[in-house]
């Protein structure tokens, strides 16, 4: 991957991009007045592109590039504030003062309304497989400035973790979150914005396993939610009581947890 700047540059720009190339381990090479379409036909590689309000992604094989951007938390959050519910806050039941571990990351949505709702004295960790999309995230997260200042800290708030869940997972000690969610790639796709589309390229598509499960219960004290295609086995598989939504594509699944970290109803 080669590191740029926007057309418009500036020596504080230019230095910006440098800087993130080495923490990329990539190459930072000057813009010279090229598009980014004959950078990419020129160099083959993908193109990070530097500019004053964001980074973008411009993938070889994606007609639209990857950026951060707050997407859906935005008008999730205007709905929240006017007394509005959300689908996702009804599954994790998440309260002021609890610890949420987004295991799937992403371009950190769902993250976002779960920092604001935790508020000051929660945590919202973010693990993000996907090293580059977890630095495009955790820079975005608190560079992005929106005229809502407690939308701008709910996004800072939240600590981005480079990683595999399970691996996360196993690092933390036994009843140290409120809530674990996973919100893996959907087996059938349902991504149909330009904004979010170009995320299935960089996506970490692990299986959410057994493993992963046991885990999450042993780490969570209030229960676990699923997020996936209205169609999926997860649910049943992994004994995910599902909150069905009518009309809706994707569903939710939750394991209610008992005082003692452990699930009531099933055993992995």
């Amino acid at each position: 991957m080669i590191v740029t700047t926007a057309g418009r540059t500036n020596q504080l720009l230019i230095e910006e991009a440098y800087k993130i190339s080495k923490d990329l381990q990539s190459i930072y090479i000057d813009r010279k007045k090229r598009t980014v379409c004959e950078l990419i036909k020129e160099l083959n590689q993908d193109i990070l592109v530097v500019g004053k309000n964001r980074m973008e992604l411009h993938l070889q094989n994606s007609e639209h590039p990857l950026f951060f951007h707050p997407n859906s938390a935005s008008f999730r959050y205007k709905r929240l504030i006017k007394g509005e519910s959300d689908p996702f806050l009804n599954a994790c039941k998440l309260m002021k003062g609890d610890t949420l571990v987004d295991c799937t990351l992403g371009l950190g949505s769902d993250a976002i309304i779960a920092s604001f709702i935790a508020g000051k004295d929660g945590q919202v960790i973010g693990v993000e497989g996907n090293s580059l999309l977890a630095y495009i995230v955790k820079k975005g997260l608190c560079t992005w400035k929106t005229e809502d200042d407690h939308f701008n800290y709910a996004m800072k708030r939240i600590k981005v973790v480079t990683n595999n869940h399970l691996s996360v997972l196993k690092g933390m000690g036994t009843n140290t979150a409120d809530i674990v969610y996973f919100d893996p790639m959907f087996e059938k796709g349902i991504l149909t914005s330009n904004g979010i589309a170009p995320l299935r390229n960089l996506a970490v598509f692990d299986e959410l396993t057994e493993e992963a499960i046991t885990e999450a219960l042993r780490v969570a004290r209030k229960r676990i939610v699923l997020k996936d295609h209205w169609q999926s086995k997860k649910f049943s598989k992994f004994g995910f009581d599902v909150l069905k939504r009518k009309t809706a594509k994707f569903h939710f699944g939750v394991i209610e947890l008992s005082k003692q970290g452990k699930s009531n109803k099933m055993e992995v």
